[in-house]
């Protein structure tokens, strides 16, 4: 039975950050994907937006992660040339009603250490943007755009290049506890068990699943998991109206019917929040990604009401994407759960729950925090992140 040192399990962008952290710190890593791809979940199947760490409750993971992430990404991207763009986002208001949310929106953002977003008064907005109505905004300049798939082979370059080794379409059936760690066994067309001190569960929709096949991992620090589908919508034809990414105030569930934008120019709306539950009950099954074009009908009130100008039937479907929620519709939104031996009793084992949006802006410090978890020195966020429990 080969023997290794870390196992991480996943190779979405959150599993290769960790990956390369623990490569470089001089850690034998595997990292065990079952798809044929990397970052074939959601990792490739969101806004490619980087997140300037706005709208999260102060002292949250969420917000604690994703400002210092988001700095470390911005320097890994010009380090190491992944494509990405700091384009700066407007946060609208289109009725009176909603400016104190805009206020209370500023008050969040500087509460979490994002010190640069100013007021926009609408004449100046609309002037940036003659295609916008609004009342009022706040223009985040640290927001950005990035190519996640650029980003990801990045990370697996950097990981490899530390020794770690990628085994794709090498999903982990089950694992079991040993004096010493764990004895994993891994299915796909060349089975084999392979034993390791530290085990990683970076698997993201399937991170349940793998927790599920823990041997000796307590039941009860399997939280729930519900599913939200976000479905994305295309113009039919031309270029974005928008220079700059457009976000209405924040809905239930999500950020609301916003316009993004590709490296390309190209405009992007959503997404929505489609709840699913959780498949099967457990909810390891199939995921329909298919885009209902009817769906799009709700769009055109949404985002007319920060564009009046989008014509009748121009919105096309793009694609979708689901996040692992831990949290569903009227509950306030979860925080990220990274859940270690001093939570649940097992040592070695970091499960990670829960890692949706902003996760690809916080990929670095998610993996600064596992780390840590693990006894290294943190090298992004400081020692007082502290381990959270379910």
């Amino acid at each position: 039975m080969e023997r290794v040192e870390c196992v991480v399990v996943g190779a979405g962008v959150v599993g290769l950050a960790t990956a390369r952290r623990l490569a470089r710190a001089g850690r034998e890593v595997i990292v065990l994907e079952a798809a044929d791809a990397i970052g074939t979940g959601t990792s490739s199947r969101n806004s490619e937006v980087i997140h300037a760490g706005i709208y999260y409750p102060t002292g949250s993971l969420r917000a604690r992660l994703c400002v210092p992430g988001r700095d470390a990404l911005y320097d890994y991207c010009a380090a190491h040339g992944v494509e990405h763009r700091r384009i700066g986002k407007l946060i609208v208001a289109t009725e009176e009603s909603q400016l104190p949310k805009l206020a209370a929106i500023r008050a969040q953002a500087a509460a979490n250490g994002v010190n640069d977003l100013t007021e926009v008064d609408a004449a100046t907005a609309m002037g940036w943007e003659p295609n916008l109505r609004t009342v009022g905004a706040l223009l985040s300049p640290s927001t950005g755009i990035i190519d996640s798939h650029g980003l990801m082979l990045a990370l697996l370059g950097d990981a490899e290049e530390s020794g770690a080794m990628l085994a794709l379409q090498s999903p982990l059936l089950r694992s079991h506890r040993t004096a010493d760690g764990f004895e994993l066994e891994v299915g796909g067309a060349e089975p084999m068990r392979l034993a390791c001190s530290a085990l990683v569960n970076a698997a993201g929709l399937g991170a349940w699943a793998v927790a599920r096949g823990l041997e000796g991992l307590d039941a009860a620090h399997v939280p729930p998991r519900v599913l939200a589908k976000g479905n994305y919508y295309a113009l039919a034809a031309g270029r974005s109206p928008f220079s700059r990414l457009v976000y209405p105030v924040p809905v239930e569930g999500g950020l609301g019917v916003h316009l993004t934008l590709d490296l390309a120019g190209q405009a992007r709306f959503g997404p929505d929040v489609e709840w699913l539950g959780d498949i099967a009950g457990h909810g390891e099954g199939p995921i329909d990604y298919a885009v209902d074009p009817v769906r799009a009908d709700s769009f055109y009130g949404a985002v007319r009401a920060y564009w009046p100008g989008l014509p009748d039937h121009a919105l096309v479907p793009a694609y979708s994407g689901v996040r692992p929620k831990l949290s569903g519709p009227g509950q306030p939104q979860a925080d990220f759960l990274i859940q270690g031996p001093e939570t649940h009793g097992v040592d070695g084992l970091i499960n990670l729950f829960g890692i949706e949006s902003p996760g690809l802006t916080s990929c670095l410090a998610i993996a600064d925090a596992v780390a840590a978890e693990l006894g290294e020195a943190p090298e992004i966020i400081g020692s007082s992140w502290g381990s959270q429990g379910s």
